[in-house]
């Protein structure tokens, strides 16, 4: 289902073409640095850069029989080269060539992670503005609590979003690195200053030190960078699908005249979008555990992280990158009906000023258990008989005697719990 919504451009990424592509760069910018150096012949690195060349199908066909992708490439290349190809792959070792071309494939992946927040930034930050003022209930546990507006919200979600376009660029940071240090990392057959200069070329930086691999704290640290993000995307999905309950009916999916929603029943609108957004981030959040397990290696390297980062490194961008694109779109055309969210917030009839009643009261001297006890009996009764909450605190003598009529209506003022919303929301907008 994913290949079908995949954006071209993660999709080639992560291609087998182009990760071949990336090591073919590797290998052409590993002979003319050798050339440069005196360690092989010039026409050597111009024949691998002009002649390097390979067939998917054709590595395919050698690997089924050496049983080696590494050697199944260079043997394709070969092929193309001619006699210089003795000088290929000089003094190399494979994973000087898989990690470090790895690391391009995960940076140009970044780049459009870091495109797809971006993006996302966006809508959020026009939402926010849009319902700045919009007034509506607040929830915990599930309850109704006191009031916010929907633009607090998005301009949560908007700061979080923005917490992990940090995340995600150090994260890539950290992961600009190659590796030209041979078999175990020590430098046998081609010095520092030979990784420096491939690495330059290439727009990496050394790694400071390696096994045979570069270590993979680094891709761990990728993979549950991504699995943050995805978890972020998941909440914000889960809460559109409580918002678009029945019962409650605030915000919904946009629905499309033609779209239905059930094949048994056809009044059904159902948030399905948001509920593929919280199923998929489920697997790039178990790709990343994946991705823990690969730190702890065999000494100076065993094959094992290998065949996992096949499938967790393309799938979790890939995963990530959809993700982003859907819930862009999601929030960008989110309908949201105001007079439900009005509705709800008078629901409880006055139940959400409780909070501010209880300061008022110890403010005028009553002791804050007592305080309590009061606002609390009175609030039992609003939810047992569904009379008005602020009809009951009215008739209590013992508030009436303490309280001014002034002070008790300022309690159930609206404005003045939402007196704070601007500076809220342009604080964490202006990040």
């Amino acid at each position: 289902m994913i290949e079908r919504y995949t954006r071209p451009e993660m999709g080639r990424i992560w291609s087998e073409q182009n990760r071949f592509q990336k090591w073919l760069e590797v290998e052409i910018a590993t002979a003319e640095v050798e050339a440069e150096l005196g360690m092989i012949p010039a026409e050597a690195a111009r024949a691998i850069r002009a002649r390097g060349a390979f067939e998917v199908e054709r590595i395919r066909a050698i690997e089924a029989e050496v049983r080696h992708d590494v050697i199944a490439f260079t043997t394709n290349v070969a092929e193309h080269v001619g006699p210089e190809a003795r000088f290929l792959h000089f003094g190399l070792t494979s994973n000087d060539v898989v990690d470090t071309a790895q690391a391009l494939l995960i940076a140009d992946a970044a780049a459009l992670l870091r495109a797809d927040l971006e993006r996302l930034a966006a809508v959020l930050k026009r939402r926010a503005q849009e319902f700045r003022h919009t007034a509506m209930v607040g929830r915990t546990h599930g309850i109704h609590a006191e009031p916010i507006t929907l633009g607090l919200k998005f301009a949560n979600w908007y700061a979080e979003n923005q917490r992990n376009r940090r995340r995600l660029a150090a994260a890539a940071e950290d992961l600009r690195v190659g590796k030209i240090s041979g078999a175990v990392g020590t430098y046998a057959h081609l010095g520092p200053e030979v990784e420096a200069k491939i690495c330059a070329r290439l727009g990496l930086e050394p790694a400071p030190i390696s096994s045979q691999i570069l270590q993979r704290d680094r891709h761990a640290a990728f993979l549950c960078t991504l699995a943050v993000i995805a978890s972020s995307f998941d909440k914000i999905a889960v809460e559109v699908r409580h918002l678009q309950r029945t019962e409650v009916r605030e915000a919904e999916e946009f629905f499309s005249a033609k779209q239905k929603g059930s094949s048994a029943m056809p009044h059904k609108r159902n948030p399905v979008v948001s509920e593929q957004i919280s199923g998929l981030a489920r697997v790039v959040r178990a790709n990343a555990q994946a991705a823990l397990e690969d730190v702890a290696l065999w000494h100076e390297r065993d094959i094992s992280h290998s065949s996992v980062e096949r499938i967790i490194l393309p799938d979790s961008c890939i995963l990530v990158d959809y993700l982003a694109a859907k819930l862009t779109d999601l929030l960008d055309r989110l309908v949201v009906y105001p007079e439900r969210l009005q509705a709800n917030l008078e629901l409880t009839k006055g139940l959400i000023f409780s909070g501010q009643l209880l300061l008022d009261l110890a403010e005028a001297g009553i002791s804050r258990e007592d305080a309590y006890r009061i606002v609390q009996r009175h609030a039992m009764e609003s939810w047992r008989t569904g009379r008005d909450f602020r009809e009951l605190v009215e008739a209590d003598p013992e508030i009436a005697g303490r309280v001014p009529p002034a002070t008790l209506a300022a309690a159930f003022d609206l404005k003045r719990h939402l007196r704070h919303v601007d500076a809220i929301v342009d604080r964490a907008l202006a990040q």
